[in-house]
C-alpha cells in the first residue's frame, strides 16, 4: 500500500527519518529556491529517489487539495511499531520508559499536535486505538510537521489489554482526567517508568481505561472554561515529565 505525503516539513522529516520506502518525489515546477527544498532534494538524491517536476494542477489532482506547498512524496504506508520496541528503546537510551496512550482521539489536529509534542519531549512511543480513532495519515503527518515520522507508534485493537500488559512489565499508568480526587499533574511522580493516558476530546478516558490507571491527574484551572482540549492537556503533562526527569540528570 502506498500513499502521498505532502507539505515541506512532512516530506523532509520523512526522508530524514528513513523509515519508509519512497517511490518518487514531485516538486512544483518553477518554484522559487528555498533552503528546505534544497534539503528535500539532497535527501532524495542521496537515497536515489526519482525527482519529477510537476504542475500545480497535477499536484492538486493527485492529492485532492491545494495544501501541499509544492511538494509531494509517494511512499510506503506508515510503519507502525509495538510497545515491545518502545520499551527496548527506553532501555537503549538508559531511561525510564515514557509512553503516551491515546484513548480514542478522533480529531486529527489534536493527534498531530500530540505527536509533535511527544517527539519534542523524547517519548519512547505512542499507543493509539485502531478503531474509532484517528490514525497516522498524510494529514496527521503534515499537522505534526513530520514529527511522527521519528516516533514509534503502535496501533492496537484493545487499549485496555495493552495497559494490562504494560502494567505487568512494571510500567505505571497515569490517567489525565479532571475528576474529583485527581491530583494536580505537577504533583504526580513522572520519574517512574510511565505511560500517560489521554482521553478523547468529548468523553475523556473510557471507564475501563480509567479504572486501570494507577492514579489520575488533572490540570488546575481557574477560568470559566472547565476543560482543555486533549492536545494542550497532554502536552502540559508530557512537558512536566520532561521537567521532572531533567532534574534527575
Amino acid at each position: 500500500m502506498r500513499e502521498w505525503l505532502f507539505g515541506r516539513q512532512a516530506v523532509r522529516e520523512s526522508l530524514r527519518a528513513g523509515r519508509r520506502q519512497p517511490a518518487r518525489l514531485l516538486l512544483l515546477e518553477g518554484a522559487a529556491r528555498a533552503p528546505i527544498i534544497d534539503d528535500i532534494t539532497a535527501a532524495a538524491q542521496q537515497r536515489r529517489i526519482p525527482i519529477e517536476k510537476s504542475s500545480r494542477q497535477l499536484l492538486d489532482r493527485i492529492l485532492g487539495h491545494e495544501e501541499h506547498q509544492g511538494v509531494a512524496l509517494e511512499t510506503s504506508a506508515y510503519p507502525y511499531a509495538d510497545t515491545h520496541a518502545m520499551l527496548e528503546l527506553s532501555k537503549a537510551r538508559q531511561e525510564p520508559a515514557l509512553l503516551l496512550l491515546l484513548d480514542l482521539i478522533q480529531d486529527v489536529h489534536n493527534l498531530g499536535s500530540l505527536f509533535r509534542t511527544a517527539e519534542a519531549v523524547g517519548v519512547h512511543g505512542v499507543v493509539i486505538q485502531e478503531r474509532r480513532a484517528a490514525g497516522v495519515t498524510p494529514t496527521t503527518v503534515n499537522i505534526s510537521s513530520g514529527a511522527v515520522e521519528h516516533l514509534l507508534v503502535a496501533q492496537v485493537t484493545n487499549l485496555v489489554k495493552e495497559i494490562e500488559r504494560l502494567k505487568a512489565l512494571d510500567v505505571w499508568i497515569a490517567g489525565l482526567e479532571a475528576v474529583p480526587g485527581a491530583r494536580p499533574y505537577t504533583e504526580a511522580n513522572m520519574i517512574l517508568p510511565l505511560a500517560i493516558a489521554v482521553g478523547s476530546e468529548g468523553a475523556g478516558l473510557r471507564r475501563l481505561v480509567r479504572e486501570r490507571c494507577d492514579w489520575l491527574m488533572s490540570v488546575p484551572m481557574r477560568g470559566q472554561i472547565n476543560s482543555l482540549n486533549a492536545a494542550i492537556a497532554g502536552s502540559l503533562a508530557l512537558y512536566e515529565a520532561l521537567r521532572q526527569r531533567a532534574l534527575q540528570l
